[in-house]
């Protein structure tokens, strides 16, 4: 992929890393020249420019980007980086980075963000997913909420265990993702057998996370 990051402070080039290292083709967009540090992320792109500029934004090409990373450490930047991405580059995926917690509210798909990552609330979801079992943890929305990245860990007790997959009466618009059982990764396949303490990670609606929850539960007779 293409990807864009606006903000080349220390959270846009360690994203920058990443994905260089995960062989995407990556351009850092700051307007600092003070944060223009072409040796601290020799592989990317570098661009000096205003991103809420529409014309910096032509310029740098950005209709070219699969995604466009908003992660200034402002939020009304971010905000108009996504808005102008979506709506004057047609980019297809946008990720911003919220600042302070309390905007969060604004980072919906009326500024263009098709997901937003707000580090006190994924910290809070990486500390319940650690300790909690049995109950549904949310780690990720997108699109406003329309789908979630949820996961529930298997207790001891549940029906479910030693029973393969395709008798797990998921609720609708409800996809099994992945199975983490220790230090293996499991493609979900209809006969897979489930084992207690299997980490599940679905992607559902708001809708149905209670549904879910009560399905996988200790109390469900299947």
């Amino acid at each position: 992929m293409r990807v864009a990051i606006v903000g080349a402070g220390a959270v846009g080039r360690s994203i920058a890393g990443e994905l260089l290292n995960n062989g995407h083709a990556v351009m850092l967009i700051e307007k600092d020249g003070r944060k223009v540090r072409t040796r601290s992320v020799p592989g990317a792109e570098w661009v000096q420019a205003d991103a809420c500029e529409v014309s910096s934004l032509e310029e740098a090409q950005l209709a070219t980007c699969d995604v466009v990373v908003a992660a200034t450490g402002d939020d009304k930047a971010n905000l108009v980086v996504s808005l102008l991405a979506k709506t004057e580059f047609a980019v297809n995926r946008v990720v911003a980075r919220v600042k302070d917690p309390r905007n969060e509210w604004l980072y919906t798909e009326a500024w263009g963000v098709d997901v937003a990552v707000s580090t006190p609330r994924v910290l809070a979801a990486l500390v319940e997913e650690a300790v909690t079992v049995g109950d549904v943890v949310r780690l990720m929305s997108f699109r406003k909420g329309a789908a979630n990245l949820v996961e529930i860990t298997l207790a001891e007790d549940t029906p479910w265990v030693g029973r393969p997959l395709r008798e797990v009466p998921l609720p609708r618009e409800t996809v099994l993702t992945v199975v983490l059982r220790g230090d293996r990764v499991i493609t979900p396949s209809p006969d897979e057998p489930l084992e207690a303490g299997d980490e599940l990670l679905f992607v559902t609606h708001a809708d149905v996370e209670e549904q879910l929850q009560e399905v996988l539960s200790p109390a469900h007779a299947g």
